[in-house]
């Protein structure tokens, strides 16, 4: 299997809308669904992982996240422009996030450090296409090795 039917599958699950082993979740902002998940990178193939640039290993991990309108067909996905941070106690990062369009999937994938059993706090500022409003998203995730 190619690696980026791998990630696509992944991230079908991710935007499929079932608690899966990726612990997807999302939040509302008025009409529009955020769609999220922080994963440890060892989760990834490392064929996948290159393939998209991202670093694997035992204190690294992904926040994936996807939007659609609360109106929209379900899985349809839309853009956004999007801007965040993550940080603990030790370390302030900001996110830089990567676009990936698969047929009307659009989803954006940031990796990050983190310390061992040590609380991550996210802001996020995203912007659905076609919204004239900047939402903020705040999440609060407590990461392990994956050992």
């Amino acid at each position: 299997m190619s690696a980026p039917i791998r990630l696509a599958l992944i991230l079908l699950v991710f935007l499929s809308g079932t608690q899966s082993a990726l612990a997807q979740q999302s939040e509302m902002f008025g009409p529009y669904e955020l769609l999220y998940s922080v994963v440890n990178t060892t989760f990834l193939a490392p064929e996948v992982a290159a393939t998209y640039g991202i670093v694997r290993g035992e204190q690294r991990a992904i926040l994936t996240l996807a939007v659609r309108e609360q109106t929209a067909a379900v899985g349809q996905t839309r853009g956004m422009e999007l801007k965040g941070r993550t940080w603990d106690l030790i370390q302030n990062q900001p996110l830089e996030f990567l676009e990936i369009r698969e047929g009307q999937a659009v989803y954006y994938v940031a990796d990050f450090k983190f310390i061992d059993e040590e609380w991550r706090f996210f802001e996020i500022e995203f912007r659905p296409e076609g919204s004239s409003q900047t939402y903020t998203f705040k999440l609060k995730h407590q990461l392990y090795e994956d050992l």
